[in-house]
């Protein structure tokens, strides 16, 4: 069995066929149809369902993935740890939350000073990231602080003060309380803040409307649709243009951490030692 076939496998298993899985991995077809039916024969299974629409995993090829995941995972951290401690190189793939204003300063340094890294970010909601983490899908995260992870480790970023906006008609919390509640999807820390105020106060929102990006977020607040509950730091722009109305809330709910995340288990190599580097660099900059 070869490392390349299980990535081949573990391709087609993502792309669902093997005309994507070629695509994606610019091969032939050919090539890949007989590099799977290779690995069944050598593992004297089936591993896929063959259907008109595609392929799906069988329970055998369900197993199989499991452990090529961690196999190929292994193999990339292997590689990472001979690499250079002088000059780091190839891939770093980082998520971040929407609303990490230190972020661009933060890659734009990183990158100035180490070019042979293949920098990548996905935004998210925290509770996906921290998940993504675990999974080894991401090397680290920048994310809304929660409760320690024993299989985490967390560096400080910034405090960020959270404030509940909505359109410029609304003067007082009490006619909020009817509108409509715009934001990310489940597993979003500023989320889970106000919800948890509206607990305390035995609100019930009357609609919860999720959106993918913070832009349509507060365009929406903007022209009177619902409120949010978003960091300060991100609507500097909309209060000076006097678009918008900032209602603030107790510490309690407003105070919130930003921490860059990655796996306490995992070898620091020097990609990933460099980028906290950075992070910290940031830090004393502002302090």
């Amino acid at each position: 069995m070869e490392f390349k076939d299980l990535e081949i496998f573990q391709m087609v298993a993502k792309k669902g066929t093997v005309t994507e899985a070629a695509k994606e991995l610019s091969y032939v077809q050919s090539n890949i149809t007989a590099r799977i039916k290779k690995l069944e024969a050598e593992l004297n299974t089936p591993l896929f369902n063959r259907h008109n629409r595609g392929m799906t995993l069988t329970p055998e090829g369900k197993k199989l993935l499991v452990y090529c995941e961690k196999i190929l995972t292994l193999t990339n951290e292997m590689k990472k740890v001979v690499q250079s401690k002088d000059e780091p190189s190839g891939k770093l793939e980082i998520g971040t939350v929407e609303t990490v204003i230190q972020l661009p300063n933060i890659l734009s340094a990183y990158n100035k000073k180490y070019k042979n890294v293949d920098l990548s970010l996905l935004s998210g909601v925290t509770e996906k990231l921290q998940e993504d983490v675990l999974n080894h899908k991401l090397d680290g995260a920048f994310v809304t602080e929660t409760g320690p992870h024993p299989d985490l480790i967390s560096h400080a970023v910034f405090q960020e003060e959270l404030v509940l906006i909505s359109d410029v008609n609304a003067t007082s919390l009490d006619q909020l309380k009817d509108r409509p509640f715009l934001c990310f999807s489940e597993g979003c820390g500023y989320r889970a803040r106000l919800e948890e105020w509206y607990k305390d106060q035995n609100i019930t929102p009357q609609k919860v409307m999720e959106f993918g990006t913070l832009e349509t977020i507060l365009s929406s607040v903007v022209v009177g649709l619902g409120i949010t509950f978003v960091p300060k730091s991100s609507i500097g722009y909309l209060v000076k243009r006097n678009l918008i109305q900032c209602h603030e809330l107790p510490e309690k709910y407003s105070k919130i951490n930003t921490v860059f995340i990655r796996r306490s288990n995992s070898y620091v190599t020097s990609t990933i030692e460099k980028f906290i580097e950075a992070i910290e660099n940031s830090n004393t900059e502002i302090a």
